[in-house]
């Protein structure tokens, strides 16, 4: 019989600089998880750090020497209990007809291949540790198409074969392999992102509802990570009550 851990559990949190997933590096500290931080932009994690006291490491997922030094790092210094494969995003909303092929390539890097890479070189460890947790935060876009959006869908569906094919390639180890796929999240990047900083097209993406925040999500982390050993929370679907579907949304009227 194998002796119970006592010392706090260990989280790799990915896209940790901004949004959900700062949020989420925030919620596991407060449930006393010890948490590394990984983000490409090392001055937003400094300050995540003081704020939390997590741990932190800049690398950008896309390049494999960094995931390489990320989790040497994760190693030599504890180990791991679970990953967070939260770092993404959207780039444009064009027609396949006219959309740029290197936002695509783009947006396939970072959801499906960082994830990738970051999912193989963890693996290791969490069967080190006995088994563990696999996140892995996809999007209410893996589910269905939208006119614009079939770059980042079909980076998320990809995303989301990764995850569920994984579950079923381990489903004989004690790993789980847990999706989040939330809806309508207004964090301070993502839309604005997406649309190269057009701050006023980014807001109208959530007006008239009351969308997501980032918290909302790093709640669902926590819930899933905190179930018992044994069950395993295949897929969450996380919508503002406002949005049934990518392309349903109950907005209120404008005010005048």
């Amino acid at each position: 019989m194998s002796t119970p851990q006592t010392s706090p559990r260990r989280a790799l949190v990915t896209g940790a600089s901004s949004g959900i997933g700062a949020a989420t590096v925030r919620r596991l500290r407060a449930d006393g998880w010890d948490v590394v931080a990984t983000a490409r932009r090392a001055d937003r994690l400094a300050a995540l750090a003081e704020e939390t006291g997590a741990e932190v490491f800049a690398a950008d997922l896309t390049q494999a020497a960094d995931v390489t030094a990320l989790v040497d790092y994760v190693e030599q210094t504890g180990g791991l209990d679970a990953v967070v494969n939260n770092a993404g995003g959207a780039l444009g909303l064009d027609p396949v007809a006219t959309s740029d092929v290197e936002q695509w390539r783009a947006m396939y890097e970072i959801n499906v291949l960082g994830t990738l890479r970051l999912t193989q070189a963890v693996l290791p460890l969490l069967r080190a540790r006995g088994g563990g947790d696999v996140v892995v935060v996809t999007s209410t876009a893996a589910d269905g198409a939208y006119e614009g959006g079939a770059g980042y869908t079909g980076a998320k569906h990809a995303e989301r074969m990764l995850a569920t094919t994984l579950r079923w390639e381990i489903v004989d180890e004690p790993i789980r392999v847990i999706q989040i796929a939330p809806g309508a999240v207004a964090t301070e990047e993502f839309s604005l992102v997406r649309f190269g900083g057009d701050a006023e097209r980014a807001a109208a993406v959530y007006d008239g509802f009351d969308p997501l925040v980032a918290d909302d999500i790093a709640d669902a982390v926590s819930w899933t990570l905190s179930r018992p050993a044994h069950v395993n929370i295949d897929l969450l679907v996380v919508r503002p009550r406002a949005q049934a579907s990518n392309t349903k949304t109950s907005r209120r009227p404008a005010q005048g």
